[in-house]
């Protein structure tokens, strides 16, 4: 880990980060990343896949509580329940507060097994990809990778101040704690979320843990050099993403003006001072439209370590995303029809959200306007108070009237999209409705999906992992023999 990775495979979407595309990307040098995203999620649907891997099912065995993994193994492991030709998913219960036991057990084994499947094999770096805006499942995620021995947590759409002292924390097997963002909360009192490795493996040994490096994800030079003054202590290093990246994107600075697509616009308060970020004296890596080898040796004049990239790793074919629609997108693209638009409206946190739109784009968005709207996975909802004191949960893209029932604001409601269950249709593990209704996936990608034909052999409609390291880092590239 002394030598700083000059690419880190970006940590996308839900499970497109996936485990034999962080695994491909560490044994040849570089940072390879899983995202932790509904992790717990994905784990408990692969198992009941027809066909589950038996290296799933030993990872699982593996980990170090026989009794936990076991649990798990006899509430998952089984085919998805057939109903008329329909596969149905077992349902998992939604994050909460107080969510059920076997729920943290399950998001703990999950973040376990990814990570300890991406480092299976070789000695390279593996890190994990978190969101700040998705509160409730941090704590457990984060314990159940630094069992698996995570090299590098990295997190962003948001403001991941406290990170660096939770893993302090995590690594003494020390009880952690995170403040729980409560909208309309005017009481004043902090509500805590709160994990105790102790309790949590009731009494059995705890392990020794390691305590990774944090990047924190930022858009701003601002953010950088708050977070590296912090209380809380400072991150080992930033990634700094700039608005053309995929996933979320930062709302621009000031009055948000939208242009004839109805994207917003950034302007010249959200430029990155670079000069600043250097200063602070922490190795940083450059993000978002940073794809090319000309982009990797731009960052490098800039100060950078290096750069992260996303997209093209998004669409190689050790990616996650279900290949068929992986396929289509990069036939779009080669036919000048594939575009991405920054929805400001699309995702529930309130964050721009790049979309691919490709040539049907409107009869899809017309489909998903007619899709029935319901909130059954939960890990974009927002904790508000209730009159009676209470904590309750409510997402912009559940149904209007429960949303509207709970005090939400109506006009947020308008164009929200179910990320959730979108982007988990991505991987092809959609869930199915009884009344026939499938979930519809929703792909995310950076502004530099028009470029990825830089990637394909002449002729070809599929690349590889080390197709993009072999473009970006050029005649530098040392193929590791796997």
């Amino acid at each position: 880990m002394n030598q700083l990775p000059r690419i880190i495979q970006g940590g996308m979407g839900v499970g497109v980060s996936s485990v034999k595309l962080a695994r491909t990307v560490s044994m040849h040098g570089e940072l390879g990343v899983i995202s932790g995203t509904a992790i717990a999620l994905t784990l408990a649907r692969k198992l009941q896949q027809k066909n589950v891997s038996q290296e799933l099912i030993d990872a699982v065995l593996s980990f170090p509580y026989p009794d936990i993994s076991k649990r798990i193994l006899e509430t998952y492991y089984h085919e998805a329940i057939n109903q008329d030709g329909k596969d149905l998913y077992k349902a998992v219960p939604m994050p909460s507060l107080e969510q059920p036991e076997q729920l943290t057990e399950l998001m703990v084994v999950a973040c376990y097994v990814e990570v300890y499947l991406a480092k299976k094999g070789h000695d390279g770096v593996i890190g994990m990809n978190l969101l700040e805006k998705i509160q409730l499942p941090t704590l457990p995620s984060l314990y159940g990778a630094m069992l698996a021995g995570v090299d590098y947590i990295l997190m962003g759409a948001g403001i991941p101040i406290r990170i660096p002292k939770v893993l302090d924390q995590l690594s003494k097997n020390e009880t952690a704690t995170l403040p729980l963002k409560v909208i309309g909360d005017t009481s004043g009192e902090v509500t805590e979320m709160t994990f105790s490795p102790s309790a949590f493996v009731k009494g059995e040994p705890l392990i020794p843990l390691k305590r990774p490096k944090f990047l924190a994800i930022v858009s701003s030079h601002t953010l950088a050099l708050h977070l590296s003054r912090s209380d809380f202590g400072s991150p080992d290093g930033f990634v700094v993403e700039l608005p053309v990246a995929g996933g979320h994107n930062a709302n621009p600075r000031g009055k948000v003006v939208l242009n004839d697509l109805g994207e917003p616009v950034y302007g010249p308060r959200d430029e990155v001072d670079f000069e600043v970020i250097r200063n602070i004296g922490l190795p940083f890596w450059l993000a978002g439209g940073f794809g090319s080898h000309e982009d990797y040796l731009r960052a490098r004049d800039l100060g950078a370590a290096g750069i992260q990239v996303g997209t093209a790793f998004a669409f190689s074919d050790e990616s996650g995303m279900e290949k068929t629609l992986k396929e289509r997108i990069i036939s779009a693209v080669l036919k000048g029809l594939g575009r991405v638009k920054t929805d400001p409206l699309a995702s529930p946190t309130g964050f721009p959200f790049k979309v691919v739109e490709i040539e049907d784009t409107n009869a899809l968005e017309e489909t998903y306007l007619k899709r029935n709207r319901i909130c059954d996975l939960g890990y974009l909802r927002e904790a508000y108070r209730k009159e009676n004191g209470k904590l309750g949960y409510r997402c912009p893209s559940e149904p209007v009237e429960d949303y509207v029932k709970k005090g939400g604001d109506i006009e947020d409601t308008k164009g929200r999209k179910c990320l959730c269950n979108g982007l988990v249709s991505t991987l092809g593990f959609g869930q199915k409705r009884r009344n026939g209704d499938q979930e519809l996936p929703i792909v995310t990608a950076g502004d530099d999906l028009k470029f990825i034909a830089r990637f394909l052999k002449q002729g070809e409609k599929i690349y590889h992992a080390i197709d993009v390291l072999k473009v970006i880092l050029g005649s530098s590239f040392k193929p590791t023999q796997t």
